[in-house]
C-alpha cells in the first residue's frame, strides 16, 4: 500500500498496477478515490456493512493532477465519469436489498420547517413530569413564542438567535408554557438543519473489555473454575470398517452435485428520490439478467487439479486408505458427478462422511479427566472488543466490565443473567477454552454460577441456540454437544450440568429440578 500516488498515474510503464487484492483495507478505512470497480470475492463479514464496503468506491475521483472530478469541472458529465460497479459474491436480490436497508436507516424523514403542525398531537412534560397533549390551541402558542422571539425566520427556518439562546440555556418561551421548554426544544431540534449535521464518531462506541478483578476472586467463581477447568482426552472405539460401509451407502442415496452454472445480474442506482423508495426496494434497477451453464459453454481451466483424496482427508480427518476405500466403494454414476463441480463434491461428500462419523462418536466415545487444568489466564490475556449497540452492552455480573454477543439470542440470554438475583456471576467463555473433539475443537458459550441455596444445581455450563430442537443441530454439532456432556461428566462427577438451552427460562427450568 506505499506509493499509492503512483495509482493516479495513467502510464502504464510508470504505474503497472490494475488489479489491488484486498484483505481488510474495505473495512480499515484504505482511502483512495479512484476506485471504480468492486469485485467481492467472499460474502462480507457481519461487521462490514454494504454502506462500508461500496463507499470505498463512492468519492469522487481525481485526475493526475490530484484535481477533484467534480460538477465544476465536468459539468453534467460528472455521474457518467464517477460510476462504482459492484461485482458481488451474493444474488442481486440480496445485495440490492441490504444496501437499500443501510442507507434507508442513515435517511431521515426530518420536518424542514417549524410550523404550528410541528408541535400538534405531542406530547410534552414539566419539570415535574406532569405530561400534557399538545392541542391546536397550545400548538399556535408554541409557534408564536418561536416567532416573537425571533427563533424562527418568514421561511420557518430556525435563525442563529435560537442555537445560541439554546448554547447558553436562556430560550425563552411565555409564562404558559415555560415549564415544558426542554420538551419543546427537543421537539424543535428534530426539524434538518445542515448545522446540526456533525459528523458521528464510530469510535466512540468502541470498547474493549476489561476484567473484573474482584469476579476472578469472588468465592462463587473460583469453586466454578476449580470444577470446569479440568481437561480431558477422549477415546473413540468404533469399527472403522463399519464406518467405510455406513459413508459409501450414505453417499449413494444422498450425494447430489449440481452442474456449475452462474446467474449474471446487472442493475444501477443513480439516484435516491426518498426513504419511501429505499426501504421499498426501488432505488435499484435491475436491467441485465442472463444464466450461464455447459450449454452455454463455461471454460474451465484445465491447469486446476483437485487432490481428491487429500482434502476429503482434510474435511474429514480419516485416513487416506479409509477415503480411497469409500470412493472406491461408491457407485460411478455417484463418483462420475466429481467433473460436474468438483469443489461442491468435496464439500458434500466431506459432510455427509462426517455425518456418519459423528454418529459413530456418539456411540462409541468416553472421556477420562487429565491432572491438567486450564489457568485463568485465559481471560486475562486477551483482547475483546465490540460496539456498544451492536455486539457489546455494558453488564454488571459478567467477569469483564462489558459482553461482545454474537446474536440477538444472546444477547437477550446474558441480560436476563446479569438482572436475576439467583446469578452470582457468568463469563461467555473465550474460544481458548475448549473441550477436543474428534470433530474439532468445541467452546461451550457461557459458565454460570448461581448463589448458593438459590438453586438446586449452582454450576451450569450453557450452549444457547435459537432453537433447542435437536433435529434442527447438524450431525457434526450435535456431536459436539454430546463430547460435551461427557467431557463434563467426567471431570465433574456431576457437579457441573451442561445442557443446550434456548432462553433463561430453560435455564431455570435446567437448574431446578
Amino acid at each position: 500500500m506505499r506509493n499509492k500516488e503512483f495509482l493516479l498515474d495513467l502510464n502504464p510503464k510508470r504505474s503497472p498496477v490494475r488489479f489491488i487484492f484486498s484483505h481488510s483495507a474495505l473495512r480499515e478505512g484504505w482511502d483512495n478515490p479512484n476506485v471504480f470497480q468492486i469485485c467481492t470475492l467472499k460474502k462480507s463479514s457481519s461487521e462490514v456493512r454494504k454502506r462500508q464496503e461500496v463507499g470505498r468506491g463512492l468519492r469522487l475521483c481525481v485526475n493526475q493532477d490530484g484535481e477533484r472530478m467534480d460538477a465544476n469541472i465536468l459539468g453534467n458529465d460528472v455521474h457518467s465519469v464517477n460510476v462504482l460497479t459492484v461485482i458481488a459474491s451474493e444474488s442481486y436480490d440480496s445485495f440490492a436489498k441490504a444496501l437499500q436497508s443501510e442507507i434507508a436507516e442513515a435517511v431521515s424523514n426530518r420536518p424542514v420547517a417549524v410550523t404550528a403542525d410541528l408541535f400538534k398531537g405531542k406530547t410534552i412534560s414539566d419539570i415535574q413530569g406532569n405530561k400534557l397533549l399538545v392541542d391546536d390551541k397550545i400548538a399556535g402558542f408554541i409557534y408564536f413564542d418561536m416567532v416573537v422571539n425571533g427563533y424562527v425566520d418568514r421561511n420557518g427556518s430556525l435563525t442563529d438567535k435560537y442555537y445560541e439562546d439554546k448554547a447558553n440555556n436562556s430560550i425563552k418561551m411565555s409564562e404558559e408554557i415555560d415549564d415544558y421548554t426542554v420538551s419543546i426544544i427537543s421537539i424543535v431540534d428534530s426539524i434538518y438543519d445542515s448545522r446540526t449535521m456533525l459528523p458521528e464518531n464510530a469510535r466512540d462506541k468502541n470498547v474493549e473489555l476489561q476484567i473484573d478483578p474482584d469476579k476472578l476472586k469472588m468465592p462463587e467463581f473460583k469453586s466454578l473454575w476449580e470444577k470446569i477447568s479440568p481437561k480431558s482426552i477422549y477415546i473413540v472405539d468404533f469399527d472403522t470398517k463399519e464406518l467405510i460401509e455406513k459413508a459409501i451407502s450414505s453417499l449413494n442415496r444422498n450425494l447430489h452435485v449440481s452442474k456449475i452454472f452462474f446467474k449474471v445480474e446487472t442493475g444501477e442506482m443513480n439516484d435516491i428520490k426518498s426513504k419511501d423508495v429505499l426501504l421499498e426496494g426501488g432505488a435499484f434497477k435491475k436491467t441485465i439478467s442472463a444464466t450461464y451453464n455447459s450449454q452455454r459453454k463455461i471454460w474451465v481451466s484445465n491447469s486446476v487439479k483437485y487432490d481428491l483424496v487429500g482434502k476429503l482427508v482434510a474435511e474429514t480427518g480419516l485416513t487416506r486408505k479409509a477415503i480411497v476405500d469409500i470412493l472406491v466403494g461408491i457407485e460411478k454414476n455417484v463418483f462420475d458427478q466429481f467433473k460436474n463441480n468438483p469443489e461442491e463434491f468435496i464439500i458434500k461428500a466431506g459432510d455427509l462422511i462426517n455425518d456418519e462419523k459423528a454418529i459413530a462418536i456418539i456411540q462409541h466415545i468416553t472421556y477420562e479427566k487429565l491432572d491438567e487444568c486450564y489457568d485463568t489466564d485465559i481471560f486475562t490475556e486477551i483482547t475483546i472488543k465490540g460496539k456498544l449497540g451492536t455486539n457489546a452492552m455494558k453488564v454488571r455480573k459478567h467477569l469483564y466490565d462489558y459482553i461482545v454477543y454474537d446474536s440477538i439470542n444472546e444477547r437477550d440470554f446474558a441480560y436476563d443473567l446479569d438482572t436475576n438475583k439467583d446469578v452470582a456471576v457468568y463469563v461467555k467463555l473465550p474460544d481458548r477454552f475448549y473441550i477436543s473433539t474428534p470433530v474439532g475443537k468445541y467452546t461451550p458459550d457461557w459458565a454460570i454460577a448461581f448463589s448458593e441455596g438459590s438453586v438446586k444445581h449452582i454450576y451450569f455450563v450453557a450452549e444457547t441456540k435459537s432453537s433447542k430442537n435437536s433435529m434442527q443441530l447438524r450431525l457434526i454439532e450435535e456431536s459436539k454437544i454430546h463430547c460435551a456432556r461427557e467431557h463434563f461428566k467426567a471431570i465433574s462427577n456431576g457437579n457441573v450440568i451442561y445442557d443446550v438451552i434456548d432462553n433463561y427460562q430453560s435455564l431455570l427450568e435446567k437448574v431446578m429440578r
